[in-house]
């Protein structure tokens, strides 16, 4: 008998990602007693149940109104800020169409995407893989930020002034690149330094 892996968040809201009472009572009376559960960097819980109960857990959790995604090394869910401008200024929908969109796809290594709603950058997309900045109707991407190293990079500026339109597509292929190119376990900050900032934009175009 053993045991698997998956990760679990709420989504995402105006105030941030809120686990709620109703939504930890679930997890710690569904789980078991033999499960673990693990706080990530990724605003994720990570939870270790026996594969006999694992699809009845995930059921009951999603029942309950929480988010299912795999573990491992795969796109995480999307790191967002608390959008403390309003919903539709800092682009609440937007966010959540891209959570949609980006969430779970297997990469050589864990790709975090970070979303802020506005330049004041509270979520600290410049120091995620991928971050997404709202700049009042448009978006400014980011790429290769490192903040899990003893020498942390700021992303550097990849593409600026994107619609709504235009935001997803991109990021969806510079995700698809990474599956594409990436070598197993390579970081996607040396990815894109080894690749190119200019042949990535190419690529995308």
């Amino acid at each position: 008998m053993g045991f698997v892996k998956f990760a679990v968040t709420p989504g995402f809201e105006v105030g941030g990602t809120l686990f709620k009472p109703e939504h930890l009572a679930v997890l710690g009376t569904t789980v078991g007693e033999n499960a673990k559960i693990e706080l990530t960097p990724f605003k994720q819980l990570y939870v270790e149940v026996d594969e006999v109960r694992v699809e009845e857990i995930k059921e009951k959790l999603k029942n309950a109104g929480l988010q299912i995604h795999p573990a491992g090394f795969v796109t995480k869910s999307l790191i967002s800020c608390n959008f403390c401008r309003g919903a539709e200024e800092a682009g609440l929908d937007v966010a959540r169409a891209l959570d949609e969109a980006i969430s779970g796809h297997e990469v050589p290594s864990p790709l975090k995407i970070g979303f802020a709603g506005c330049a004041l950058g509270t979520s600290e997309p410049l120091l995620k893989d991928i971050g997404i900045v709202k700049m009042r109707d448009t978006y400014d991407i980011y790429v290769g930020g490192d903040g899990k190293s003893l020498k942390p990079t700021l992303g550097v500026l990849f593409l600026s002034g994107l619609t709504e339109q235009q935001l997803i597509p991109v990021v969806r292929k510079l995700i698809e690149l990474f599956q594409q190119n990436g070598k197993k376990k390579e970081k996607f900050s040396k990815f894109v330094e080894r690749m190119t900032l200019e042949k990535l934009r190419e690529a995308v175009n």
